[in-house]
């Protein structure tokens, strides 16, 4: 495993903010990756993917800011999408510094990270080639919201790892069937250790503050029907979050995208097992038309 931690300089309105990311492969390499987790999630959600990349690309993987070993916000209303927004493009600012003109920037974008995905491949002159969407798309019904709103920023402290990794596995088993150490991956990676040595998530609580307001469907089809790149869209057939009729309605209007669908998962598919991580990876890597 051959990767690097690097960071960069976000700014909100309250000032600069540290954001975290992971490289991986060469970095002089003409193909960049950009790979973006979900809501609650962090950087190292896709080191199986990165492995599997990283001979032909050059890969990188950021917290967030709020996650993983990025800053927290000190303003806390200023999560939400406006930011993250801002922050990866100036993530893309770095990205695309060495990159020639024939360079290539894809998207692969989890959840969040494909809805951030959505919003830049959206705009005029975007510089993504490919996007992945894994478990998410244009609409996003109010009931997968309120879920998930259940759980957020709501998690108990652990005495032990082996507690933190039973509490990942309840409110994770959508992810479906995972070997006992990807679980301890998703785990280890996904919470700290405090000074009076208890474990909790390693996320800060405050970006849960945009689900205490009254909760409604997302609906950016009209982002979606602008989008001009390729698009693979993956979906668990049995998530709640990228619902049937929406995964279908990708594939006949906008980007129309490529839908692959994996049975007995949930929301969201990992991209840990071997045929997630194939798909992801043929569609990146097939030669351009």
């Amino acid at each position: 495993m051959s990767l690097s931690r690097k960071f960069l300089l976000g700014l909100s309105p309250a000032g600069f903010h540290r954001l975290s990311y992971t490289e991986w492969g060469d970095p002089r390499s003409q193909h960049v990756v950009v790979c973006v987790h979900g809501l609650a999630r962090n950087a190292r959600d896709f080191d199986v993917l990165a492995q599997a990349l990283e001979r032909h690309c050059r890969v990188l993987c950021p917290d967030v800011v709020g996650r993983g070993q990025s800053d927290w916000l000190a303003r806390k209303e200023d999560y939400g999408f406006p930011q993250y927004l801002a922050d990866m493009v100036t993530l893309l600012a770095r990205a695309t510094e060495h990159l020639p003109a024939e360079g290539r920037i894809d998207w692969v974008g989890t959840s969040m990270g494909g809805l951030i995905g959505i919003a830049l491949a959206a705009q005029p002159r975007h510089p993504i080639r490919r996007l992945v969407l894994n478990d998410v798309g244009p609409f996003v019904p109010k009931a997968a919201l309120e879920r998930i709103a259940r759980y957020l920023g709501k998690a108990p402290r652990f005495a032990t790892l082996e507690e933190a990794e039973r509490y990942v596995r309840v409110v994770s088993a959508p992810f479906g069937p995972l070997t006992d150490s990807q679980w301890r991956h998703l785990t280890e990676h996904n919470i700290r250790r405090e000074a009076d040595g208890r474990w909790v998530m390693s996320y800060d609580p405050a970006i849960a503050a945009t689900f205490a307001a009254p909760l409604a469907d997302i609906d950016l089809w009209p982002l979606w029907d602008r989008i001009d790149c390729p698009v693979l869209a993956l979906r668990g057939m049995l998530s709640d979050l990228l619902l049937p009729g929406t995964a279908q309605e990708m594939t006949r209007r906008g980007p129309r995208a490529k839908l692959m669908e994996f049975a007995g998962i949930g929301h969201a598919p990992t991209l840990m097992a071997a045929d997630q991580v194939e798909a992801v990876c043929r569609f990146l890597l097939e030669p351009e038309r």
